[in-house]
């Protein structure tokens, strides 16, 4: 669709006048961010001025309610960059290292009304379409893999040895990629989302291997994800393929990681929460949901256009302002949360997948994926322990993505599977 008519906008006035926080740089990590959100919404209310890059100005939405309306108004917040001011006045630079992450694709996170429904669809139908039951052994037999490959050491970091490796495994199996291509996949797409220099060259490699991917799975179909959006009755474009395979990976790779480790971290460091899962007055699915609320894996999401001048949260936005969805900062509104901060067990209205028409269409085989990894090292290593104190754990420093960057353990003799009938994880996995 061409870029929306009319006189180039300036940015709001209130961005203007308003001191803007930057939401970027590396002394922003888990540990800092909260306490960010919560000055900001103090100084701002729910909807605060910030700069996602130097220059780069935009609108952090943190009011649970201001949130839901974002998500939920598409006449009026569009998820087509096209209508961005600042990249149609030519105020973004071609190599900012934000545009692999907020630049136009044809796929169905920068489309609305029927062109996303019509992708939509298609990537729910192949989604849904996952035997639940096929992939839970996969899951549980690459995690039970995984744990056998470090048993010995009686030590092991649990993000780069277990749930990346195992995220990465399951994931790429899923797209129809070998190991080799799934490592260079997950690589190229780290170097995206971490918006450096190198993240337009990331891009590039990114987009080569999933064209080869989509020539092979041409010739040869499969079962799998690729196979199912090549050969749905939308009729996606190659491009259409390429682009929403882009979003299905960013969108579940590290976020995967990232809810994995950190439900790890809670039942380990939480002996009243762990015993209280282990005696079954409460459940793994509980753990999940608790991390969903106090640590979304996603913290904040880029982003909604406005497509005319409208107020919200008490804040003038103008047409082709930018803004992003702040779910880490509307998870914590006092608005939505009962006395004492710490939701019900069973509540699930946080915003970690998002609402509306562009609620996460894999929510189910993520956490089917995120339960499984849990459960498997809860059963194979019961007397899991962490190897350094808590207050040395450390969160990747990344405005976007809430994770853990290690999580080291140590742990007695593990319960391991009686049979060698897991496959070891490949020489090229073993290297991430």
């Amino acid at each position: 669709m061409p870029p929306p008519s009319g006189p180039p906008r300036g940015r709001s006035r209130l961005l203007g006048r308003c001191p803007a926080v930057a939401l970027y740089g590396p002394e922003l990590d888990g540990d800092s961010l909260p306490a960010l959100y919560e000055q900001l919404r103090r100084v701002h209310g729910p909807v605060a001025p910030v700069m996602i890059a130097p220059g780069v100005s935009a609108w952090l939405v943190i009011g649970h309610r201001e949130v839901l309306r974002l998500t939920r108004e598409e006449q009026d917040f569009s998820h087509d960059p096209r209508h961005w001011t600042l990249l149609r006045e030519g105020r973004v630079p071609p190599d900012s290292p934000l545009l692999p992450i907020v630049g136009w694709r044809p796929a169905l996170l920068y489309t609305d009304g029927q062109q996303h429904r019509r992708m939509r669809t298609a990537v729910s139908d192949a989604l849904a379409a996952i035997d639940g039951h096929a992939l839970r052994r996969t899951v549980r037999a690459s995690a039970e893999a995984l744990i056998v490959s470090f048993a010995d050491r009686r030590e092991a970091d649990l993000v780069p040895h277990y749930a990346r490796r195992l995220s990465l495994q399951v994931l790429t199996g899923l797209l129809g990629l070998d190991d080799r291509n799934g490592q260079l996949l997950a690589q190229a797409i780290m170097g995206v989302i971490v918006t450096n220099a190198d993240s337009i060259n990331a891009s590039g490699r990114m987009d080569s291997i999933l064209r080869e991917l989509i020539k092979e799975k041409r010739r040869r179909p499969t079962g799998d994800l690729t196979s199912a959006l090549l050969n749905h009755p939308a009729n996606l474009t190659e491009d259409e393929v390429l682009h929403n395979l882009v979003v299905m990976f960013v969108a579940g790779h590290q976020t995967t990681v990232n809810w994995i480790t950190t439900t790890l971290r809670v039942l380990i460091c939480d002996p009243g929460f762990r015993s209280s899962v282990s005696i079954g007055h409460l459940s793994v699915d509980d753990a999940l949901d608790l991390v969903l609320w106090r640590y979304p894996p996603t913290q904040n999401v880029p982003a909604r256009y406005a497509t005319r001048d409208l107020e919200l949260g008490g804040r003038h936005i103008r047409a082709g302002d930018m803004l992003v969805l702040g779910l880490a900062g509307a998870n914590q509104d006092p608005e939505v949360l009962p006395e004492g901060g710490t939701p019900v067990v069973g509540n699930r209205s946080h915003l970690s997948f998002g609402a509306g028409p562009h609620m996460c269409p894999a929510q189910d085989p993520a956490r089917l994926i995120t339960r499984t990894a849990v459960d498997t090292i809860q059963h194979r290593l019961p007397e899991l322990e962490l190897a350094v104190p808590e207050s040395e754990l450390a969160w990747v420093r990344s405005p976007w993505s809430k994770g853990l960057a290690a999580l080291p353990v140590r742990f007695a003799k593990p319960q391991l599977p009686h049979a060698p009938e897991h496959r070891e994880p490949s020489a090229q996995a073993q290297e991430s």
